[in-house]
């Protein structure tokens, strides 16, 4: 099986709802969409998120890679050679992690279906279901928490709330979360960056002193400030997610080694793909630490193949996976069902994705 041509297309999906952080605010899902074609008829599929508050790229910069360095990298390779595309990947630029990750979803889609295996197999598949948390967005109190009670409507147990940039309303936001969900349902807090070393450690003592009872904190400073993070880690009364500060393997075992939080969330986008994000739950497992799989706003594609990560690795513990159901509609057939909360994993060859709907070229 070799790869004759890439084709690239854009995907638009509307929200069910503003997507609102510290960082950004999101109306419509427009990604990315990768055919990887081959000379025996396969198609693999990938995606990538234009995430520019978070990795720098956009729409512009994911084609132009595709269409540049990837293309030249991939093109004639044969998919037997798995490593030997990735040392391509890897090869043709540095950093732009989403495009790179966008290909990387491709080349073990095609790799299942070449091996008759679904990409979880592949991984070595340890389970078929996993429950999401469902991300409440940045709004007044009032409007996070009746989105919170929409949430456990839907079945979801655990929510993660995003911050803002005002210490006092979160601290509000929170109360409003949790006095509308009740004492049984998990809360994780997003800060996105937002606050300083002290304000992070002052916020969280002052969350659990009003009983808002959290389950952990992600991101709460500079990604750039591990030492700051470091700061939070060791005074904080839960535990402490790096997101931002964690791209790399070697981002990871320095996060571990110096103990700068308790947990890192992997994110495909983040590490260039599944085969980076592999190296990292390796040292989770070196270090003894757990990790939480999440994803940027993304369509089902990419998540599709974050879901086959999450179920081939046992030290992934907390799964973020909820950028399919943020999204109004699901123009993509087949890969992994979302039910509520619940994910259950295909079976079929590869990432188990038939079809895309909706896709149409750039026209930059």
């Amino acid at each position: 099986m070799k790869i004759t041509d890439l084709k690239i297309y854009l995907l638009d999906v509307p929200l069910r709802t503003p997507f609102i952080t510290a960082l950004r605010r999101v109306d419509q899902l427009t990604d990315v969409i990768l055919e990887l074609h081959t000379d025996t008829g396969n198609v693999g599929y990938g995606e990538a998120p234009p995430t520019k508050a978070i990795t720098g790229e956009t729409l512009e910069t994911i084609c132009a890679d595709l269409n540049g360095p990837i293309r030249s990298a991939l093109m004639k390779r044969e998919i037997e050679d798995l490593s030997g595309c990735f040392r391509a990947l890897d090869a043709c630029m540095e950093h732009h992690t989403s495009s790179k990750a966008c290909a990387d979803i491709a080349l073990y889609d095609l790799y299942g279906q070449l091996k008759e295996k679904s990409v979880a197999e592949i991984l070595g598949r340890k389970r078929e279901m996993l429950e999401t948390d469902l991300t409440i967005s940045v709004n007044d109190p009032e409007t996070m928490a009746e989105d919170a009670e929409k949430g456990i409507r839907r079945g979801f147990r655990t929510l993660k709330v995003k911050a803002g940039i005002d210490p006092e309303l979160d601290t509000k936001r929170l109360a409003a979360v949790r006095n509308a969900v009740g004492s049984n349902i998990a809360i994780r807090i997003d800060a996105n960056q937002a606050w300083t070393p002290e304000q992070a450690v002052s916020i969280l003592e002052e969350m659990q002193k009003k009983g808002i009872n959290l389950e952990l904190a992600e991101q709460p400073v500079k990604a750039d400030d591990l030492d700051g993070m470091a700061f939070v880690t060791a005074r904080s009364p839960i535990p402490i997610a790096a997101d931002e500060s964690c791209f790399s393997p070697d981002q990871a075992e320095y996060i571990f080694r110096n103990h700068c939080a308790d947990l890192v969330n992997i994110k495909l986008m983040k590490t260039g793909g599944i085969h980076h994000a592999l190296e990292i739950t390796d040292l989770a497992e070196k270090y003894g630490a757990s990790c939480m799989l999440g994803c940027m706003l993304e369509a089902k594609v990419s998540v599709n193949a974050a879901v086959h990560l999450a179920c081939s690795r046992t030290c992934i513990t907390k799964i973020d996976l909820d950028g399919p159901l943020l999204c109004a509609e699901d123009p993509v057939h087949g890969g992994s069902v979302f039910k509520g909360p619940e994910i259950y994993l295909s079976r079929e060859p590869g990432s188990g994705i038939r079809k895309i709907d909706g896709l149409h070229v750039p026209e930059f």
